[in-house]
């Protein structure tokens, strides 16, 4: 077609001969269809070449703006397809598929999706913003590395080798190749489009790969030439203002992107050296996803309650545990947007600050200058607080001075990293803490995982033996009953059949009983044997619940909680 439609171009006189040799260089140097280079160099308005293309072969010209698709019609051909030939699908019908192209000259595209869907295909032709306009919104991870991949496998970028001497000039040369910058831009949009919390970029021996996290699993997504992680390490580094000829240290730094003309998006960048080269790994923040609202966290009424009731006393501890990327940050965060009011001084200790919260003074710790948690805490304390936030107790020094805070007037609220609520008690008292402080100062202890969500687009209901309910702690009256809910898999959840995460709490109120059972001695599991027989609800009674109401499934509770 290239020849063709660009000839015909030229006969018609919408372009000239040198116009149309520019425009087949383009394309040649950087692949595509030639129409959208002719467009791209504004030799021709996409409206004419569109017009041109229809008379051309005969086909009708198609709007998209308005039109809908069922998710039936969408998922005949699959969204790598879609997007590798700019393809959408529009009207099945019995024997037929009716498409929009922006090149129906593509003959392999149409056998591959007539071998795909087994239906004839009927062709009709829209503009190529048109068709990728929709695909945006159709797939919300409609990024096409293909193209971009085939730009940086032609491109000669020399990249020095780690047992190398660094030469600054032709490192950051590299980084800033047209390629890898379009690569690296396309590799942080991707991850924003579908929800990812972080961007893993990984070098290995013969290999180099970029994986998301996206609702607490990790996902390969592509995988680059190898001769190019230098170039995109250093593209990441120098977007992060971080030093590029520093390759044996871990490095720390942040990137901030704007996307349209209000939204902020910022990405917490580390860079660990490893045996291969430099690992780097991006913490999305969405200040716009941040859920300040407890009572949309996924509480149940009666633990909301006993949380709401720990932070709103005068003075104690309010801790909260999990493993990283259990949601801790959102739960503090959502404490203190209740307690911040104007007559309230709240100060928080954060290693690094993940959001700026109004009307809260955050410190950012800086170890390598001694300013720590304990530090920041002796300086809080002659701030005149009432409200106080520490990171994270993870010594001696900050538990005394935080249980210290917390008996003299303070509300101090932290995390710490325990698999429950009951062995965070255990843990304190392992730093050296004596029992009667630790009885005496907490208010409540709170722990959290979160569980990926049903997919709403395809979930489906699902028969599940009676005897595995029961197995995994539910009544045996139950189990009989129960509808469990769980996705095939579509578009819209990348066929993973979960969309989203729902937190699971179990919520400890330091009860008088609680209390003597601390003075005692006793251990963890005659702590959690207790409080469970006091109304606590475990994990794993919070993830039963969710699997009942139908919003996660047997997986999911079996990953994030431990059984009883």
């Amino acid at each position: 077609m290239a020849s063709r439609i660009g000839e015909m171009l030229v006969r018609a006189g919408l372009i000239t001969q040198d116009q149309l040799a520019k425009s087949l260089e383009a394309q040649r140097s950087s692949g595509g269809f030639l129409g959208g280079h002719l467009v791209k160099l504004g030799y021709i308005s996409e409206d004419d070449l569109t017009d041109t293309i229809s008379k051309q072969y005969g086909v009708q010209i198609v709007q998209l703006d308005d039109v809908t698709i069922p998710d039936t019609v969408m998922s005949l051909i699959p969204q790598n397809l879609a997007l590798k030939y700019g393809v959408i699908p529009l009207v099945k019908t019995e024997s037929a598929l009716k498409v929009a192209v922006v090149d129906p000259s593509n003959i392999v595209a149409l056998n591959d999706i007539k071998f795909i869907t087994g239906l004839d295909v009927q062709v009709t032709v829209a503009p190529e913003s048109s068709v990728k306009a929709l695909q945006e919104r159709l797939y919300e991870n409609a990024v096409s590395y293909d193209s971009i991949i085939s730009d940086l496998e032609v491109e000669d970028v020399e990249v020095v080798d780690s047992s190398e001497v660094v030469d600054l000039n032709e490192l950051e040369k590299a980084s800033e190749d047209a390629p890898v910058v379009k690569l690296v831009n396309a590799i942080l949009a991707d991850s924003i489009k579908k929800s990812a919390s972080d961007v893993h970029i990984e070098p290995y021996e013969k290999t180099f790969r970029v994986r998301f996290r996206i609702d607490g699993v990790l996902y390969e997504i592509m995988k680059p030439p190898p001769k190019l992680k230098n170039a995109i390490t250093s593209r990441i580094k120098i977007m992060a203002s971080l030093d590029i000829a520093e390759r044996r240290l871990p490095q720390d730094g942040r990137i901030k992107l704007k996307l349209g003309t209000t939204k902020e998006m910022d990405f917490r960048v580390n860079v660990l050296p490893t045996l291969f080269g430099e690992k780097v790994v991006l913490r999305l923040l969405d200040k716009s996803n941040l859920q300040l609202d407890m009572t949309k966290l996924g509480f149940e009424p009666s633990q909301l309650a006993d949380f709401q009731n720990a932070i709103s006393k005068p003075h104690g501890m309010v801790l909260v545990t999990g493993p990283t990327g259990s949601g801790k940050t959102t739960t503090l965060y959502s404490a203190l947007a209740e307690l911040n009011k104007t007559t309230t001084n709240i100060s928080t200790a954060e290693d690094p600050v993940e959001f700026n919260l109004a009307g809260i003074n955050q410190a950012q710790m800086h170890e390598d200058i001694g300013f720590n948690f304990a530090a920041a805490l002796r300086a809080f304390l002659r701030q005149d607080p009432d409200v106080i936030m520490v990171g994270e107790i993870r010594d001696y020094e900050t538990a005394e001075i935080s249980i210290k805070a917390s008996l003299t007037g303070h509300l101090v609220l932290s995390t710490v990293h325990t698999n429950d609520a009951p062995s965070t008690i255990n843990r304190l008292l392992n730093m050296g803490v004596e029992p009667f402080l630790v009885a005496s100062s907490i208010n409540l202890i709170l722990a959290q995982r979160l569980a990926r969500r049903v997919c709403p687009h395809c979930m489906e209901d699902v028969q599940i033996n009676p005897e595995v309910l029961v197995n995994i702690g539910i009544p045996a009256e139950e189990a009989l009953h129960i509808k469990v809910k769980q996705g095939k898999g579509c578009e819209r959840c990348s066929n993973t059949g979960y969309k989203g995460r729902i937190a699971l709490y179990e919520v400890m109120p330091m009860s008088e009983e609680i209390r003597e059972f601390v003075l005692n001695g006793a251990s963890a599991t005659e702590i959690k044997r207790e409080a469970i027989r006091l109304g606590m609800m475990s994990l794993r009674q919070s993830g039963l619940i969710r699997l009942k109401q139908g919003v996660t499934t047997i997986e999911e509770v079996l990953r994030v909680t431990a059984g009883e």
